[in-house]
């Protein structure tokens, strides 16, 4: 039996410690200009970075497929949930990446449990960078495996845990580009290390998927690393590419792997038919307009310019998520309070998704924003920050 008192104790916790999380209802397609809870506001808090999701030949192509397969997979991709659409996304997702095949899965979060929960088992051990995705986290809970946690971004330490002695299999884990922090992953000197320590790199590139690299094909053609260096790539289709789900790409051992023993991959319906579509159409998308992406890069150095200029103090990273840190979760949340009453929807981050004390405002930059949405904004961050 549910015993209610305990839950509320737990809620009034939350509320008490500036930790609450509330829904806001989106009354429009996802974009720059939204309405949230019936007002019009300037988003800087979604993953669209490309402007892809509501891309017309995007939605026509998830229309067209709905009105061909219909709305629902109906089954696990082992029963009756693979179609045509699928296999061909995963074909193409492959050759984008420079693998020998891919998986898709219904979310990052899933391909994730699926990769770390299948290729780990008890006495195995998982390397992981202290600020990586709580998805990772997750997944080494769920194999068992002993999880040896290294400081954001500390080669050396990294280095040294490495090199002690130890029994079973290593796996090491990290983002491509952190989804809190906005900075890159040293994944050459990563790829380096676990060559040479012979552990398997995992990499989650959720937030690099699309916009690093020459053509966007994300960490691994911007690092320059092939399968044998970076042998297991995450990357998920609902930020810059602006629809849903996930894919994992690898070997041909490593992808017949998922498919016979990873459960989230098993024991999940697919993906609808009409999202594998619109992925397809949005790579295309991807493919024939690289000015998104240099549009993308302009955005972020003004951006950047405009806050130095100020000034205001954020994060060092070279990416699309730009992190004002605050400390104080109340702080935090008064500031994203205050920037939707003057029009500007940023999201105020706190832990547990962030380290305690590191509270902030993301600030995530699209091509879709005008230079004069970035000037408004960082003129109200200015007016509205404490002294």
């Amino acid at each position: 039996m549910i015993n209610e008192n305990t839950l509320q104790t737990a809620l009034q916790q939350q509320q008490q410690q500036y930790l609450y999380r509330q829904r806001h209802c989106f009354m429009s397609p996802q974009g720059v200009d939204v309405i949230i809870d019936g007002q019009r506001t300037i988003n800087f808090s979604n993953s669209d970075y490309l402007g892809l999701a509501n891309h017309p030949h995007v939605v026509q192509a998830f229309c067209q497929a709905a009105n061909d397969y219909g709305i629902g997979s109906t089954a696990s991709p082992l029963v009756c949930g693979h179609t045509a659409l699928h296999h061909q996304l995963e074909e193409e997702l492959a050759v984008f990446v420079g693998r020998d095949s891919a998986l898709l899965y219904n979310s990052g979060y899933m391909a994730n449990l699926a990769i770390i929960s299948t290729l780990c088992q008890r006495g195995d051990i998982v390397f992981a960078d202290k600020l990586n995705h709580a998805s990772l986290l997750d997944a080494v809970l769920l194999s068992r495996a002993r999880l040896q946690r290294f400081a954001h971004g500390n080669i050396a330490q990294l280095e040294q845990q490495l090199a002690k002695p130890r029994q079973g299999n290593g796996l090491l884990a990290v983002e491509s580009v952190f989804s809190m922090e906005g900075d890159l992953a040293p994944l050459a000197e990563l790829a380096a290390l676990a060559q040479r320590y012979h552990v398997n790199l995992v990499v989650d590139d959720a937030h690099g998927f699309g916009v690093l690299g020459e053509k966007g094909a994300g960490g691994a053609e911007h690092f320059q690393l092939d399968q044998q260096q970076l042998p297991i790539l995450m990357g998920t289709l609902s930020k810059a590419i602006g629809c849903h789900g996930a894919f994992v790409a690898g070997s041909h051992t490593l992808i017949d792997t998922l498919i016979q023993f990873s459960r989230p991959y098993r024991y999940s319906s697919s993906l609808p038919p009409a999202l594998a579509a619109a992925a397809l159409a949005s790579l295309q998308v991807l493919r024939n307009e690289p000015d998104r992406r240099a549009q993308l890069q302009q955005r972020i150095a003004y951006f950047k310019k405009g806050a130095a200029q100020r000034p205001l103090a954020l994060l060092p990273a070279p990416s699309a998520i730009q992190s004002l840190v605050v400390g104080d979760s109340q702080a935090a949340l008064s500031l994203a309070a205050a920037l939707q009453q003057r029009g500007f929807w940023v999201v105020a981050i706190r832990p547990p998704s962030v380290p305690v004390g590191s509270a902030r405002l993301r600030i995530t930059l699209s091509v879709a924003h005008h230079e004069d949405h970035i000037d408004r904004l960082l003129d109200t961050l200015l007016a509205i920050m404490p002294p």
